[in-house]
Protein backbone atom coordinates (compact mmCIF):
# COMPACT_ATOMS: atom_id res chain seq x y z
CA UNK A 1 0.00 0.00 0.00
CA UNK A 2 0.94 3.41 -0.35
CA UNK A 3 0.88 6.40 1.64
CA UNK A 4 -2.13 8.35 0.23
CA UNK A 5 -1.32 12.42 0.33
CA UNK A 6 -4.34 14.51 -0.15
CA UNK A 7 -3.52 18.09 -0.99
CA UNK A 8 -6.74 20.64 -0.93
CA UNK A 9 -6.68 23.25 -3.16
CA UNK A 10 -4.59 24.31 -5.96
CA UNK A 11 -3.84 27.60 -5.16
CA UNK A 12 0.23 29.20 -4.80
CA UNK A 13 0.18 27.12 -1.51
CA UNK A 14 -1.31 23.68 -2.78
CA UNK A 15 -0.25 23.64 -6.17
CA UNK A 16 3.55 24.15 -4.81
CA UNK A 17 3.35 22.23 -2.28
CA UNK A 18 1.68 18.82 -4.40
CA UNK A 19 4.74 19.53 -6.44
CA UNK A 20 7.07 19.99 -4.05
CA UNK A 21 5.91 16.74 -2.51
CA UNK A 22 6.17 14.50 -6.00
CA UNK A 23 9.55 16.26 -6.69
CA UNK A 24 11.31 15.13 -3.47
CA UNK A 25 9.18 11.97 -2.77
CA UNK A 26 9.17 8.41 -3.84
CA UNK A 27 6.55 7.48 -6.22
CA UNK A 28 6.88 3.86 -5.06
CA UNK A 29 6.00 4.84 -1.56
CA UNK A 30 3.77 7.95 -2.19
CA UNK A 31 0.29 8.46 -4.03
CA UNK A 32 -0.64 12.41 -4.17
CA UNK A 33 -3.93 13.65 -4.93
CA UNK A 34 -5.19 17.41 -5.36
CA UNK A 35 -8.58 18.20 -4.97
CA UNK A 36 -9.38 21.83 -6.93
CA UNK A 37 -12.68 23.05 -7.59
CA UNK A 38 -11.45 24.93 -10.77
CA UNK A 39 -9.68 23.52 -13.93
CA UNK A 40 -7.16 26.22 -13.89
CA UNK A 41 -4.52 27.63 -11.58
CA UNK A 42 -5.67 31.36 -10.28
CA UNK A 43 -3.31 33.97 -10.02
CA UNK A 44 -4.78 35.56 -7.02
CA UNK A 45 -2.34 38.20 -7.13
CA UNK A 46 -3.20 38.88 -10.23
CA UNK A 47 -7.08 39.27 -10.07
CA UNK A 48 -7.54 43.45 -9.90
CA UNK A 49 -5.74 43.30 -13.06
CA UNK A 50 -8.29 40.61 -14.67
CA UNK A 51 -10.99 42.32 -13.45
CA UNK A 52 -10.02 45.95 -14.63
CA UNK A 53 -9.64 44.17 -17.96
CA UNK A 54 -6.03 42.77 -19.00
CA UNK A 55 -6.04 39.34 -20.31
CA UNK A 56 -3.62 36.90 -18.24
CA UNK A 57 -2.01 33.95 -19.66
CA UNK A 58 -4.29 31.00 -18.21
CA UNK A 59 -2.43 27.64 -16.85
CA UNK A 60 -4.47 24.48 -16.73
CA UNK A 61 -3.52 22.15 -13.60
CA UNK A 62 -3.43 18.99 -15.74
CA UNK A 63 -0.77 20.64 -17.69
CA UNK A 64 1.21 21.69 -14.42
CA UNK A 65 0.66 18.32 -13.10
CA UNK A 66 1.40 16.43 -16.31
CA UNK A 67 4.69 14.08 -15.67
CA UNK A 68 4.57 14.31 -11.97
CA UNK A 69 2.28 11.32 -10.27
CA UNK A 70 0.36 14.07 -9.05
CA UNK A 71 -3.49 12.89 -9.67
CA UNK A 72 -5.64 16.32 -10.17
CA UNK A 73 -9.29 16.01 -8.87
CA UNK A 74 -11.33 18.37 -9.90
CA UNK A 75 -14.45 18.65 -7.25
CA UNK A 76 -15.37 21.01 -4.27
CA UNK A 77 -14.55 20.10 -0.65
CA UNK A 78 -17.53 20.03 1.30
CA UNK A 79 -16.42 18.30 4.13
CA UNK A 80 -13.28 16.65 5.98
CA UNK A 81 -13.75 13.74 8.93
CA UNK A 82 -10.74 13.69 10.68
CA UNK A 83 -11.53 10.72 12.67
CA UNK A 84 -11.88 8.49 9.82
CA UNK A 85 -9.30 10.39 7.63
CA UNK A 86 -11.76 11.13 4.80
CA UNK A 87 -12.80 13.98 2.92
CA UNK A 88 -16.13 14.50 1.43
CA UNK A 89 -16.30 16.57 -2.32
CA UNK A 90 -18.80 17.13 -4.55
CA UNK A 91 -17.94 17.56 -8.74
CA UNK A 92 -19.30 16.68 -11.99
CA UNK A 93 -18.56 13.01 -11.67
CA UNK A 94 -20.94 13.29 -8.31
CA UNK A 95 -20.34 13.20 -4.76
CA UNK A 96 -17.26 11.02 -3.42
CA UNK A 97 -14.92 10.33 -0.69
CA UNK A 98 -11.24 10.46 -0.77
CA UNK A 99 -8.98 8.51 2.33
CA UNK A 100 -5.80 10.00 3.18
CA UNK A 101 -3.26 9.17 5.49
CA UNK A 102 -1.91 12.68 5.26
CA UNK A 103 -4.01 15.60 4.52
CA UNK A 104 -2.67 19.00 3.86
CA UNK A 105 -5.24 21.54 4.39
CA UNK A 106 -4.70 24.53 1.75
CA UNK A 107 -8.20 25.79 0.70
CA UNK A 108 -7.28 29.34 1.31
CA UNK A 109 -10.08 32.14 2.26
CA UNK A 110 -12.90 34.50 0.47
CA UNK A 111 -13.77 37.80 0.83
CA UNK A 112 -15.23 38.75 4.31
CA UNK A 113 -18.57 40.47 4.55
CA UNK A 114 -18.14 41.23 8.86
CA UNK A 115 -22.63 41.44 8.44
CA UNK A 116 -22.50 44.77 6.32
CA UNK A 117 -25.65 45.04 4.66
CA UNK A 118 -26.12 45.09 1.24
CA UNK A 119 -22.40 43.60 0.46
CA UNK A 120 -23.24 40.11 -0.76
CA UNK A 121 -26.06 41.42 -2.35
CA UNK A 122 -24.25 44.57 -4.52
CA UNK A 123 -20.48 44.24 -3.95
CA UNK A 124 -17.84 42.97 -5.71
CA UNK A 125 -14.77 41.55 -4.82
CA UNK A 126 -11.50 40.09 -6.52
CA UNK A 127 -10.88 37.17 -4.17
CA UNK A 128 -11.78 34.44 -6.76
CA UNK A 129 -11.20 34.66 -10.69
CA UNK A 130 -15.42 34.08 -10.97
CA UNK A 131 -16.06 36.97 -8.67
CA UNK A 132 -13.41 38.87 -10.68
CA UNK A 133 -14.71 38.10 -14.08
CA UNK A 134 -18.37 39.42 -13.06
CA UNK A 135 -16.37 42.28 -11.68
CA UNK A 136 -14.83 42.54 -15.37
CA UNK A 137 -18.41 42.77 -16.71
CA UNK A 138 -19.75 45.25 -14.62
CA UNK A 139 -16.64 47.59 -15.29
CA UNK A 140 -16.81 47.12 -18.91
CA UNK A 141 -20.23 47.78 -19.40
CA UNK A 142 -19.63 50.82 -17.10
CA UNK A 143 -19.18 54.02 -19.12
CA UNK A 144 -16.88 56.94 -18.67
CA UNK A 145 -17.93 59.08 -15.89
CA UNK A 146 -18.89 56.17 -13.97
CA UNK A 147 -18.32 55.58 -10.04
CA UNK A 148 -16.09 53.00 -8.21
CA UNK A 149 -15.78 52.84 -4.79
CA UNK A 150 -12.70 50.13 -3.40
CA UNK A 151 -13.52 49.81 0.10
CA UNK A 152 -10.44 48.45 2.49
CA UNK A 153 -7.16 50.25 3.11
CA UNK A 154 -5.08 47.16 2.63
CA UNK A 155 -2.88 46.13 0.11
CA UNK A 156 -5.73 44.39 -1.88
CA UNK A 157 -7.90 47.42 -1.56
CA UNK A 158 -4.70 50.03 -2.48
CA UNK A 159 -3.71 47.90 -5.55
CA UNK A 160 -7.17 47.75 -7.03
CA UNK A 161 -8.12 51.55 -6.48
CA UNK A 162 -4.69 52.31 -8.20
CA UNK A 163 -5.05 49.39 -11.07
CA UNK A 164 -8.49 50.40 -11.91
CA UNK A 165 -7.57 53.98 -11.99
CA UNK A 166 -4.55 53.71 -14.31
CA UNK A 167 -6.16 51.74 -16.62
CA UNK A 168 -9.73 53.58 -17.30
CA UNK A 169 -8.82 57.25 -16.55
CA UNK A 170 -12.05 57.99 -17.31
CA UNK A 171 -13.56 56.41 -14.42
CA UNK A 172 -13.61 58.13 -11.13
CA UNK A 173 -12.21 56.01 -8.26
CA UNK A 174 -12.52 56.23 -4.35
CA UNK A 175 -10.94 54.41 -1.55
CA UNK A 176 -12.84 54.04 1.59
CA UNK A 177 -10.62 53.44 4.78
CA UNK A 178 -11.17 52.75 8.03
CA UNK A 179 -8.17 54.61 8.85
CA UNK A 180 -5.19 56.35 7.04
CA UNK A 181 -3.98 53.81 3.74
CA UNK A 182 -0.73 52.71 4.24
CA UNK A 183 -0.20 54.09 7.58
CA UNK A 184 2.21 50.95 8.67
CA UNK A 185 4.64 52.52 6.14
CA UNK A 186 7.43 54.56 6.61
CA UNK A 187 6.98 58.44 6.23
CA UNK A 188 8.42 58.47 3.08
CA UNK A 189 6.41 55.56 0.91
CA UNK A 190 3.01 57.24 2.91
CA UNK A 191 4.26 60.32 1.08
CA UNK A 192 4.86 58.19 -2.17
CA UNK A 193 1.81 56.36 -1.92
CA UNK A 194 -0.40 59.97 -1.28
CA UNK A 195 1.77 61.23 -4.31
CA UNK A 196 0.44 58.12 -6.31
CA UNK A 197 -3.24 58.65 -5.36
CA UNK A 198 -2.88 62.22 -6.21
CA UNK A 199 -1.27 61.33 -9.78
CA UNK A 200 -4.18 58.82 -10.26
CA UNK A 201 -7.08 61.11 -9.26
CA UNK A 202 -8.15 58.82 -6.76
CA UNK A 203 -9.94 60.55 -4.01
CA UNK A 204 -9.22 58.76 -0.85
CA UNK A 205 -12.03 58.62 2.05
CA UNK A 206 -9.66 58.36 5.47
CA UNK A 207 -11.24 57.42 8.86
CA UNK A 208 -14.33 55.96 7.25
CA UNK A 209 -16.59 52.98 8.08
CA UNK A 210 -19.23 51.99 5.54
CA UNK A 211 -22.05 50.56 6.90
CA UNK A 212 -24.05 49.44 4.10
CA UNK A 213 -23.85 48.76 0.65
CA UNK A 214 -26.75 49.41 -2.17
CA UNK A 215 -26.69 49.61 -5.71
CA UNK A 216 -25.61 52.99 -6.66
CA UNK A 217 -23.87 53.94 -3.19
CA UNK A 218 -22.13 53.45 0.15
CA UNK A 219 -23.37 54.78 3.38
CA UNK A 220 -20.97 55.54 5.83
CA UNK A 221 -21.14 55.41 9.76
CA UNK A 222 -21.56 59.38 10.01
CA UNK A 223 -24.29 59.21 7.49
CA UNK A 224 -22.40 60.22 4.21
CA UNK A 225 -23.61 58.85 1.34
CA UNK A 226 -20.92 57.38 -1.00
CA UNK A 227 -21.74 57.29 -5.02
CA UNK A 228 -20.73 53.75 -6.48
CA UNK A 229 -21.85 52.66 -9.51
CA UNK A 230 -19.91 50.27 -8.56
CA UNK A 231 -18.51 49.12 -4.82
CA UNK A 232 -15.64 46.58 -4.44
CA UNK A 233 -15.35 44.98 -1.20
CA UNK A 234 -11.63 44.45 -0.14
CA UNK A 235 -12.07 44.56 3.53
CA UNK A 236 -10.60 41.77 4.44
CA UNK A 237 -10.54 37.69 4.17
CA UNK A 238 -12.52 35.01 5.71
CA UNK A 239 -12.04 31.24 5.47
CA UNK A 240 -14.92 28.86 5.11
CA UNK A 241 -16.39 26.73 8.15
CA UNK A 242 -15.28 23.43 6.71
CA UNK A 243 -12.17 22.86 9.08
CA UNK A 244 -14.76 23.89 12.15
CA UNK A 245 -17.05 21.93 11.37
CA UNK A 246 -14.95 18.87 10.64
CA UNK A 247 -13.63 18.97 14.61
CA UNK A 248 -10.26 20.29 13.87
CA UNK A 249 -8.95 22.56 16.22
CA UNK A 250 -9.61 26.74 15.10
CA UNK A 251 -8.98 29.72 16.48
CA UNK A 252 -11.68 32.59 16.38
CA UNK A 253 -10.94 33.04 12.92
CA UNK A 254 -12.06 29.66 11.95
CA UNK A 255 -8.28 28.87 10.70
CA UNK A 256 -6.65 25.70 11.67
CA UNK A 257 -4.77 25.70 14.86
CA UNK A 258 -0.95 24.46 13.65
CA UNK A 259 2.16 24.04 15.71
CA UNK A 260 5.54 25.43 14.65
CA UNK A 261 6.09 22.92 11.84
CA UNK A 262 2.55 23.64 10.70
CA UNK A 263 0.90 20.52 11.71
CA UNK A 264 -2.58 20.58 13.61
CA UNK A 265 -2.69 20.82 17.15
CA UNK A 266 -5.40 18.62 17.50
CA UNK A 267 -5.13 16.26 14.80
CA UNK A 268 -1.29 15.06 13.88
CA UNK A 269 -2.23 13.72 10.12
CA UNK A 270 -3.38 16.94 8.91
CA UNK A 271 -1.28 20.07 7.97
CA UNK A 272 -2.59 23.69 7.22
CA UNK A 273 -0.57 26.12 4.94
CA UNK A 274 -1.58 29.17 3.14
CA UNK A 275 -4.90 31.91 4.68
CA UNK A 276 -6.33 28.84 6.18
CA UNK A 277 -3.74 28.06 9.05
CA UNK A 278 -3.38 29.79 12.13
CA UNK A 279 0.63 30.23 12.59
CA UNK A 280 2.66 32.04 14.96
CA UNK A 281 5.58 34.02 13.25
CA UNK A 282 8.90 35.02 14.75
CA UNK A 283 7.72 38.08 16.38
CA UNK A 284 5.15 35.74 18.26
CA UNK A 285 2.43 37.02 16.30
CA UNK A 286 -0.27 35.23 14.11
CA UNK A 287 1.02 35.81 10.43
CA UNK A 288 -1.32 37.54 7.98
CA UNK A 289 -3.71 36.11 5.63
CA UNK A 290 -1.06 37.05 2.39
CA UNK A 291 0.66 35.53 -0.46
CA UNK A 292 3.70 35.24 1.88
CA UNK A 293 2.81 33.57 4.97
CA UNK A 294 1.53 31.52 1.95
CA UNK A 295 4.98 31.20 0.97
CA UNK A 296 6.25 30.59 4.41
CA UNK A 297 4.17 28.04 5.62
CA UNK A 298 4.05 26.15 2.54
CA UNK A 299 8.02 25.41 2.75
CA UNK A 300 7.70 24.89 6.42
CA UNK A 301 4.66 22.21 6.02
CA UNK A 302 6.00 20.03 2.78
CA UNK A 303 9.40 20.25 4.58
CA UNK A 304 7.68 18.59 7.55
CA UNK A 305 5.67 16.29 5.86
CA UNK A 306 8.92 14.57 4.01
CA UNK A 307 10.73 14.62 7.26
CA UNK A 308 8.19 13.04 9.59
CA UNK A 309 7.85 10.32 6.71
CA UNK A 310 11.24 9.57 6.02
CA UNK A 311 12.72 9.38 9.54
CA UNK A 312 14.04 12.08 8.81
CA UNK A 313 14.81 15.62 11.46
CA UNK A 314 12.34 18.08 10.95
CA UNK A 315 13.27 21.10 10.16
CA UNK A 316 12.18 24.42 10.49
CA UNK A 317 11.96 27.08 8.44
CA UNK A 318 11.90 30.85 8.66
CA UNK A 319 8.45 32.72 9.35
CA UNK A 320 9.72 36.32 9.49
CA UNK A 321 8.66 38.93 7.22
CA UNK A 322 11.34 40.69 4.98
CA UNK A 323 9.00 43.72 3.61
CA UNK A 324 5.67 44.39 1.64
CA UNK A 325 5.64 44.84 -1.44
CA UNK A 326 2.47 46.91 -3.02
CA UNK A 327 1.38 47.30 -6.59
CA UNK A 328 0.56 50.93 -7.70
CA UNK A 329 -0.49 50.25 -11.06
CA UNK A 330 1.90 48.76 -14.14
CA UNK A 331 4.31 51.57 -13.43
CA UNK A 332 4.91 52.11 -10.09
CA UNK A 333 4.62 50.09 -6.96
CA UNK A 334 6.32 50.69 -3.08
CA UNK A 335 8.93 47.93 -1.57
CA UNK A 336 8.93 48.34 1.92
CA UNK A 337 11.87 46.60 4.40
CA UNK A 338 10.32 46.10 7.77
CA UNK A 339 12.51 44.71 10.98
CA UNK A 340 12.05 41.70 12.44
CA UNK A 341 8.54 42.80 14.41
CA UNK A 342 7.21 43.41 11.03
CA UNK A 343 7.63 47.52 12.13
CA UNK A 344 8.60 49.70 8.88
CA UNK A 345 12.19 50.77 8.03
CA UNK A 346 13.00 53.85 7.04
CA UNK A 347 14.57 52.62 3.81
CA UNK A 348 11.87 51.69 1.02
CA UNK A 349 12.47 51.37 -2.92
CA UNK A 350 9.50 53.28 -5.48
CA UNK A 351 9.06 54.11 -9.04
CA UNK A 352 9.61 51.58 -11.68
CA UNK A 353 12.54 49.90 -10.13
CA UNK A 354 10.02 48.78 -7.66
CA UNK A 355 7.57 48.14 -10.48
CA UNK A 356 9.77 45.68 -11.88
CA UNK A 357 10.72 44.19 -8.89
CA UNK A 358 7.27 43.07 -8.21
CA UNK A 359 6.35 42.00 -11.65
CA UNK A 360 9.67 39.45 -11.46
CA UNK A 361 8.42 38.31 -8.16
CA UNK A 362 5.13 37.49 -10.03
CA UNK A 363 6.63 36.00 -12.75
CA UNK A 364 8.40 34.34 -10.68
CA UNK A 365 5.89 32.83 -8.48
CA UNK A 366 4.30 31.98 -11.51
CA UNK A 367 6.63 30.21 -13.34
CA UNK A 368 7.47 28.21 -9.88
CA UNK A 369 4.08 26.58 -10.42
CA UNK A 370 4.03 25.76 -13.65
CA UNK A 371 7.34 24.16 -13.52
CA UNK A 372 6.62 21.70 -10.48
CA UNK A 373 9.48 18.88 -11.84
CA UNK A 374 12.33 21.66 -12.16
CA UNK A 375 15.40 20.69 -9.98
CA UNK A 376 13.87 17.36 -9.59
CA UNK A 377 16.49 14.95 -7.57
CA UNK A 378 17.86 11.81 -9.16
CA UNK A 379 17.35 10.03 -6.43
CA UNK A 380 13.76 10.64 -4.48
CA UNK A 381 13.65 10.22 -0.93
CA UNK A 382 11.89 6.61 0.41
CA UNK A 383 9.57 5.95 3.17
CA UNK A 384 10.55 4.83 6.66
CA UNK A 385 9.72 1.35 7.71
CA UNK A 386 7.70 1.61 10.55
CA UNK A 387 3.65 0.59 9.77
CA UNK A 388 1.27 3.06 10.87
CA UNK A 389 -2.48 1.39 12.03
CA UNK A 390 -2.97 1.42 8.31
CA UNK A 391 -0.55 -1.07 7.08
CA UNK A 392 1.33 2.33 5.04
CA UNK A 393 4.88 2.65 5.57
CA UNK A 394 5.62 5.68 7.76
CA UNK A 395 8.14 7.45 10.16
CA UNK A 396 8.42 5.68 13.00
Amino acid sequence: MKHRIVVLGAGYAGAFAAGNLARRLSPADIEITVVNAVPDFVERMRLHQLAIGQDLAVRKLADVFAGTGVRLRLARVTGVDPERRTVAVTGEDGDGELAYDTLLYALGSSVAHHGVPGVAEFAFDVTGRSSALRLRERLAGLGGGGTVLVVGEGLTGIETATEFAESRPDLSVALAARGEPGAWLSPKARRHLRQAFDRLGITVHEHTDIEAVEPTRAIAADGRSIPADVTVWSAGFAVHPIAAAGGLEVAGTGQIVVDRTMRSVSHPDVYAAGDCGYAIGENGRPLPMSCASAGFTTMQATAAIIARLTGSEVPTTGLKYHGNHISLGRRDAIFQMVDGDARSKSWYLGGKAAARLKSGVLKGAGWGIAHPTFGMPKRKRRLATAPDRSGVRVAA
